[in-house]
């Protein structure tokens, strides 16, 4: 039996001629995440270790994103943590304010992700790299520690599912509709701990930016990762922002698959997730009348210049409701300055919407963005369950970025119009 494609690439980290499903494996490590959230916690682990420094201060990578510019004392604690360690260690790759940016918008384009690497970070949403043909998947904060003590991490190989992806989405359809469908039909944990392997010949009709949204929201699914066959829009991403050296691997013709699906783009309508799981989705059409007080346009998952130029496009010369607050957050300082080059900011704040400096903030109820008793924000992030962006009794409503524009010009989910 063949292995897939996620399968070999742990193979060749392992050392191994072949892996199988449910095979307790050691592997090599390309790159070990972190934040200003589970770093130090990983940073105290080491100090129990007999290991005196890291495996590698070129293969770390440490991003101040979740509450930076420091909300409070505490998470200024956490970031001169995570400063004084990166400095000791002379970490290469210490993102603090002013050149951080979203981790998992950042390291693909600083180049520090490729196709064929085998990555872990101490976020859940680290499986985003699986766009570039990369094998990535989240991890505690422990594991973090061993991995930047040895460079290696244990995995139990992961049985996979597959989605033959076929046809052209139209106008407003986007990688954040297809997750969201896909999670919508099998569940949260309709993939636990399995890999999500997409193949078929619609993947050429999903830019670079759909596919990171598609691969960032894996873990929704309850999977360990998702991953994308390394095409010539891959490849040329790659070349444009990294130095690196990449391997491409591709699942063999007699790959085991515990289910298949195909889903036609063309067929898929702008969706909704409902409070307080994203499987409880809904097309626009079936949506009905949802008055909201707030839009959060930016996070990991649709923070990209992809995904503000759908959002200005959409909130071009018109005004942001009454009552509604819109936050817009570019990703990266890089997705900043383009967005600004390209007029996109000004739209934003022409339409009363305000700009933020990248940050994770509202996305996990850190800051920039918290929610009240009884209020309900229409998101382009991730995750919408109880309490996730403020108040137990608040709702979170997750989106693309064109419905969420949308609903902040109407003040209530909508669907753009053409």
């Amino acid at each position: 039996m063949g292995m897939t494609m996620t399968q070999k690439i742990l193979a060749a980290a392992a050392g191994l001629s072949e892996v199988k499903a449910g095979q307790l494996i050691e592997a090599e490590l390309d790159l070990v995440l972190g934040n200003d959230i589970t770093s130090p916690v990983a940073i105290h682990e080491m100090d129990k270790f007999t290991t005196d420094g890291v495996f590698h201060k070129d293969k770390i990578a440490l991003v101040m994103d979740h509450f930076a510019p420091n909300k409070d004392i505490k998470s200024a604690q956490h970031c001169k943590c995570v400063r004084e360690f990166a400095s000791k260690h002379e970490i290469t790759n210490y993102f603090d304010v002013g050149e951080m940016g979203i981790e998992h918008a950042l390291l693909p384009e600083q180049g520090l992700t490729v196709a064929g690497d085998v990555i872990i970070g101490a976020d859940s949403h680290t499986c985003t790299y699986g766009a570039l043909g990369a094998f990535s998947t989240g991890v505690g904060s422990t594991d973090m520690a061993a991995g930047m003590a040895t460079g290696k991490a244990w995995f139990k190989v992961p049985s996979a599912i597959r989605f033959n992806i076929v046809g052209k989405p139209s106008k407003w359809v986007s990688g954040k509709d297809v997750i969201l469908h896909i999670i919508g039909m099998i569940g949260v944990d309709g993939a636990l701990y399995k890999s999500l392997e997409f193949t078929g010949e619609g993947i050429k009709n999903l830019s670079m930016d759909d596919r990171f949204t598609i691969a960032n929201m894996a873990i929704e699914a309850g999977a360990k990762n998702g991953i994308f066959p390394v095409d010539q829009l891959a490849e040329d991403y790659m070349k444009e922002h990294s130095n690196r050296e990449y391997k491409i691997y591709e699942a063999d013709e007699d790959a085991a698959y515990d289910e298949t699906y195909t889903i036609n783009l063309a067929d898929l309508k702008s969706t909704v997730a409902f409070p307080h799981l994203p499987e409880n989705t809904k097309t626009i059409d079936e949506v009905g009348d949802v008055k909201i007080d707030q839009v959060v346009i930016g996070s990991c998952t649709n923070g990209r210049l992809d995904d503000l130029r759908t959002a200005a496009e959409v909130m071009k010369g018109k005004k942001v409701a009454k009552n509604i607050r819109c936050i817009v957050i570019p990703a990266t300082q890089r997705i900043y300055l383009e967005a600004m080059d390209e007029g996109l900011l000004r739209t934003f704040i022409e339409a009363g919407a305000i700009v933020s400096t990248p940050t994770c903030g509202p996305c996990l109820g850190g800051y920039m963005g918290i929610l009240a008793e009884g209020e309900r924000c229409v998101s382009t992030t991730n995750r919408n369950f109880v309490g996730r962006m403020g108040h137990v009794d608040s709702e979170v409503y997750l989106a693309s970025p064109a419905v969420a524009a949308a609903s902040a010009i109407t003040g209530k989910i909508s669907a753009p119009q053409d």
